[in-house]
Formats: structure tokens, sequence, C-alpha cells
């Protein structure tokens, strides 16, 4: 009989991270902020804190945590992430503080280790509160219970924001490096004073408020240029719908060029990120605001009712981390009013599953994730599985948009009439 695999356990209490490993992040972090041109200011409110505090980050590239870990020196913190971060294995990722999440779910445990963390180990927490790095270099939805876990909590909440980290290693296009300034900012958010005075909407209200940033046009405000010929590489799989043509997925992008291969429009990527077209006078200067337009046009369809996403997927599924994630099979995949569902063949079972629109307000998506092909990945209580698209190419921002637009509509029905 074949033996089974034995899965991640999500209820293993984290620990305080290591002082062997807490010496690496001393020496690592500030070379590494050195060498990829990184910076951070904390401010006296923030050097003034003695007990532990909570830290809400914004998530763009790795030098987040670099940028973190110099600005809290020689203080500490742990950090949650994602649960497939610790196929690294278990002796590093809870070595540095590591707490484990399942992406876009409605589980309660990690917020108990968060909780266990600040009142039981006396130490600060940083979360990223996107679960996800930026796609367009813009703020990005955040979890709806943010207000709340700093009511429990009960601890001084702490800011912290980076401008320019997208805009050198975007998500799209992580390599190579853009070559701009990277400038963090790490502030006090809330006192004692401020959770007691606010209401968790009013907490969440000035959250979401205070993570709004935009780093192209902070780049273009500040005069950061950078002289990356490849700066454009990767562009198209976030600007995937043609302003001139209105095609989907015809899009591409190398060196500095952007074009659509249905019209032949073409655009050119200068030093400060702006676009301009060579052959038309449609699309956007501004990155975001495509990005922006593309989310009004699928929201377009969800309201009219017309939207709908079929495919053929790969499943592959996180066990542990000694197994990492592993092919289990293959399923069929339809994403619309009824969420995400599933049919297939997996782990040499039948597999059927239905994640309504109500229970994810959000997807991960991942652009070539471990070299293995565009996915997108669902979670449940169990376990968690990365869905590889087969046929459909260049759909994970759209797909993202639509679960979004979606949520926002017939859950919290911010379109009707």
């Amino acid at each position: 009989m074949k033996k089974e695999l034995k899965r991640f356990d999500m209820y293993r209490r984290p620990n305080k991270p290591k002082w062997y490993l807490k010496l690496v992040e001393y020496v690592a972090a500030p070379f590494y902020m050195w060498f990829c041109g990184g910076r951070v200011k904390v401010d006296k409110e923030v050097k003034k804190l003695k007990g532990p505090y909570l830290i809400l980050s914004s998530h763009a590239s790795f030098m987040d945590f670099a940028q973190l870990v110099v600005g809290l020196m020689p203080r500490t913190t742990g950090f949650v992430m994602s649960v497939e971060e610790f196929r690294r294995g278990d002796w590093l990722m809870y070595g540095i503080g590591g707490i484990p999440k399942r992406k876009f779910t409605h589980d309660i445990v990690t917020a108990k280790h968060m909780l266990y963390f600040l009142k039981r180990l006396k130490h600060s927490v940083a979360l990223y509160p996107e679960a996800r790095f930026a796609l367009a270099g813009v703020n990005e939805r955040l979890d709806g219970a943010l207000g709340k876990i700093c009511k429990h909590a009960k601890v001084p909440v702490v800011l912290f924001k980076a401008y320019g980290n997208f805009i050198n290693s975007p998500q799209w296009s992580k390599h190579p490096y853009r070559g701009i300034r990277q400038q963090a900012y790490i502030t006090k958010l809330f006192d004692l004073a401020d959770l007691e005075k606010y209401s968790a909407d009013e907490l969440q209200e000035k959250i979401e408020k205070a993570f709004e940033r935009d780093e192209y046009k902070w780049q273009a405000e500040n005069g950061y240029h950078t002289k990356c010929k490849e700066r454009a590489d990767g562009l198209y799989r976030i600007l995937y719908k043609c302003p001139h043509c209105g095609k989907e997925f015809k899009m591409k992008s190398a060196g500095v060029k952007l074009w659509c291969e249905e019209c032949g429009s073409t655009w050119e990527m200068d030093t400060l990120s702006r676009l301009h077209g060579v052959n038309t006078d449609k699309g956007f200067s501004h990155i975001p605001d495509w990005y922006r337009w593309e989310r009004e046009e699928v929201r377009k369809e969800v309201v009219a009712g017309t939207y709908r996403f079929e495919d053929e997927v790969r499943v592959e599924e996180y066990y542990s981390t000694k197994t990492g994630c592993i092919p289990v099979g293959e399923a069929r995949v339809v994403h619309d009013q009824d969420g995400f569902t599933f049919e297939g063949i997996v782990n040499g079972k039948e597999f059927k599953l239905n994640k309504p629109v109500s229970s994810m307000y959000s997807v991960h998506i991942e652009y070539d994730f471990l070299n293995r092909g565009d996915c997108f990945d669902i979670a449940t209580e169990e376990t968690s599985y990365f869905m590889f698209l087969k046929t459909a190419e260049n759909y994970l921002t759209k797909l993202h948009f639509a679960t979004e637009e979606l949520y926002d509509h017939l859950v919290r029905g911010k379109f009707v009439g």
C-alpha cells in the first residue's frame, strides 16, 4: 500500500526568531539593501515603542523584507507568510518567526497564532494585508477584517510602506532589476488610545486609506529614471487588453515596446515608465490607469451577467515542507457567478470542488510559478491546490479582477442598479 504523504500542520505553534538566524538577517539584509539601492526611514514615534506591535506592510518584492529587518534592528519580528513559502524548510521559516497562512480563506488559526505571538511571546508580528505582490504598482484589495484584528491585538499598529520596490522588480517580470531608488517608510499608525477610540470599521477605513499608493506616480514626480533596456518585458501580463481594438490576450511586450498582435498598435515605455503611442493615439500613458480601465471592463461583464471562464487545469497540491508542490491530477474549471467550480480526477479519485463567490474576496495568481506555468491557488481548510492553466493564455490578471468584482457585485452589492 502506498504510504500517505504527511500534510502541512497549520496548527503548529510558531516560535520567536532563532538567535542565529537573527544574526544572518542582521548581516544579509543591510548588504542586500546596499547592493540593490534600498533605503528605509523610521519615524521617531516607532523607535519609542517598547513592547510588541503589529506591523501592516505593503508588499511588492523581496526588498520589503530586507527594509523591514533593517528598520527594526536590533529588534526582530515574526512574519505572516503564505503556506507554500514553508517549502523552503520548517527549520528556516519557523526559525525566522514565520506564521503560515492559506491565502484568501476565512480561517481563524492564523489569527490565533498572531495573537499568541503578540501576547504570549511578547514579540511583534508583520502582516502583509494585500496577501500578494502588487501587480501594477498600486495598492491591491485588503482583507476586510484588519480593523477587528487590531482591536483584538490591543498593541500599537505600525505601517510599513515602500516606493520603488515594485518598479525595480515587478511581479510580471522580476528580472532584470530596473535599477531604481527604493524607499521605505515605517510610521506609527495607531496607538492604544486610537484602538479604544475608533470602532473596527473606522480602523479598517483608516488602514485602507493609509495603504493607498501609486509607485509610477511617485517615480515620475521624483524624476527617478531607469535605464534598463528590458523595462517593458512582461508588461503584457497585466496590460492584456488593447484599448485601440478592444481585443483581449493579444498583447505582447519586449524591450521597451508593448504592442497588440491583433491590430498592430504599439506603445513605448520611457525611462520614467510612462507609455507613449508609437502609431496610435489610443491607450494610457499611466500604467495604473490602463490597469484600472481593464478592471472596469471586467466589472461591466460581471454586472451584465456575461462573465464566464472555462479551461483545463493541471492540479498540483502543497503537502508539506518535505514534498512541496506535487502534481496530483487534472480538472476542468469554470469561473462564473457560482464561483470557482472544479471537476476532474485528483489523487486517483473523482474530484469535485466549489468555492462560492462569498468565500473568496480575491484570488492569488502567479505568473510562471516556479517555472511551471501560470497558475492560481485555491485553498481549503486542509490543503492548498495550485491550478496551472493548460490552454488559456495570459488570463490570470483578468481572473484576478473577476474574482474581486464578483465578490463586490454579489456579496457586497456595490453595483446593484
